[in-house]
Formats: C-alpha cells, structure tokens, sequence
C-alpha cells in the first residue's frame, strides 16, 4: 500500500492505493496562503487515511505545483505563491517523521496517465492540467521529460500566442510577467473573464449550465476560452507533435472543449490534416493522486 497526495490550489485529494487499486480516499481544502497551515493538513490527511487502513505507517510521495530547484532544494514557480522557497519535502518529511517523494503535479499526472490511463502504451503525449493553476507535462519515448533545469512541460507561463490587439498585453502573472496562459486558461481566468463580459456565474460548471440554457453572454466566454486554449494547444503540436493530448483538472471537465477546441486549433497548425486526440485524463481529478501514490515505483 502506499499514499498519493495532490496539492492543489483548491483542494489537497489523498488516495491509499495497492495492487487491486484505490482503497481508501480523502479530500480537503487547500488552506489559502499559509504555508503552517498547508503542512498541517497534509499532515492530518495521511493520517486519517492511514487510520482507514489499519493504522501503519505507509509510502507517500506528493505531488505539488511548481517544481523543486536542483540546486537549493526549495519549490519555484508555484502558484500557490507561499510554498516558494520553502523546503517542501523537508518539512513534509519533518512532519510524517518519513522520507516522502515529491514531484510536479503535472508529472504526477502524466505517470497515472502512462500507467493505465489515456497515454498508456503511447511513446509521446503532452498532459494539461486545467485548475486554479495551469501546468503541463512531457512524454516521449514512452518516459517522463523532466528538462535538463526540471523545467519540462512548463507550459503555464508562455504567453498566449496569437494574440489580438485587445488581448495585448494581457493580465499580470503572479510570476511577474504578462499575459501567461495561466492568466489566460486557469479556472480563475475563465471567472474573470466572464465576470468582466456582465457574466454572473463564478465557476465553471455555473458557465457551463447557462450556456446549455442557452445564456449569450456565457456561450461567448466558453468559446472565448476555447479559442484560447486552441490557440495555446496548436503551439504545442506544431513543436512536440504529440501523439495525444490529455486534460485534467477541474476545466477538463468542460465537456464541450472536446470538440470546440479540435475544431479551432487547425488554423494555427503547421499541416493539412490535424489528427490529434484531445481526450480527458481516464482518471479525472485523481489523476494527480494516483500519480503521485507511483512516485518511487514508475518515475
């Protein structure tokens, strides 16, 4: 048995998997810029699952935003901004008095997703994470693509491309930039942009609903969105060529991106004919979990 945590920037989700797969699963939320208070609910969710299972203390390994520096050991480049520059793994294993594995979210998907989810089998696939943040992650040749700076498949913070007058510069990132696709493509950023369109719904799912009851203005953010995401999945085809792509996240579960995209994305790519997938994680939201429950096993 071992643990899987995802440390997300809504929810931390714990699953306690073996070999006949997930028996005992928890979620709580993320508490919102505290890092004290952040390691006390990892803390607390492995031992209420360890509890649901008999007691003793198991492998866990954890998937977070960002990724760890090589050099100084702390995470960067998360955009649950007050785990960077601390010593996650440190203080995790501080906490459970264990030695804990810890990787990128994204990658903690893409190894569920090659294990016996939408990638398995495949030599190249690129996986999106779609939720308070956005991320990505590399496959090819049928392994993981960590990056020769731990940077591989760090999507979320290149700039939307193809922009339109009204989209330049876009948002300020908290990375410090403009326009990153994660101002652009993160759950945050579809709230906001129908916010500021006269839109009332807050959530994904409430935009969706009004736009299947046929609401204008919530129709035109959704198709907003998915020109966008097209626009930013076409840049990735025409570099990577991957042989599927695969969201996740809480925005992977917009039905209608699975073919709203597709339809837009042939603009931007670099041949006649697109034949890519876009499919969702086989795992959906717990992808990250399960990923990360592997980690010491697959990576």
């Amino acid at each position: 048995m071992r643990i899987g945590i995802d440390l997300g920037g809504t929810k931390i989700e714990g699953v306690v998997l073996d070999e006949r797969g997930v028996i005992a699963r928890q979620r709580v939320a993320t508490p919102q810029g505290d890092y004290a208070a952040t390691l006390a609910a990892v803390g607390n969710l492995v031992n209420t699952l360890e509890a649901q299972v008999g007691g003793h203390a198991l492998p866990v390994g954890l998937g977070h935003p960002g990724s760890i520096d090589p050099h100084s050991g702390v995470v960067r480049n998360a955009n649950s901004v007050c785990l960077n520059g601390r010593a996650l793994q440190q203080d995790v294993e501080a906490r459970l008095g264990r030695p804990v594995a810890l990787a990128n979210d994204a990658n903690c998907l893409a190894l569920s997703e090659l294990h016996d989810g939408a990638a398995r089998g495949l030599q190249s696939a690129f996986l999106v994470i779609l939720g308070t943040g956005v991320g990505g992650a590399v496959v090819a040749n049928g392994q993981l693509q960590h990056g020769f700076n731990g940077l591989g498949g760090e999507w979320g913070h290149n700039p939307l491309p193809w922009v339109s007058r009204d989209e330049w510069p876009g948002a300020p990132c908290w990375c410090g930039q403009h326009g990153c696709l994660e101002t652009w493509l993160s759950g945050p950023a579809l709230a906001r942009l129908h916010a500021n369109a006269g839109g009332v719904g807050d959530t994904a799912q409430a935009i969706v609903a009004q736009a299947e009851q046929g609401d204008a203005i919530a129709r035109a953010s959704l198709e907003a969105y998915s020109h966008r995401l097209a626009r930013a999945l076409a840049a990735v085809i025409n570099l990577l060529d991957p042989q599927i792509i695969v969201l996740a996240g809480g925005l992977s579960q917009v039905r209608r991106l699975y073919h709203d995209v597709p339809a837009h994305w042939s603009r931007w790519v670099f041949a006649d004919q697109v034949q890519t997938p876009l499919v969702p994680a086989v795992h959906g939201d717990a992808s990250g979990a399960l990923g990360a429950a592997r980690l010491g096993i697959e990576s």
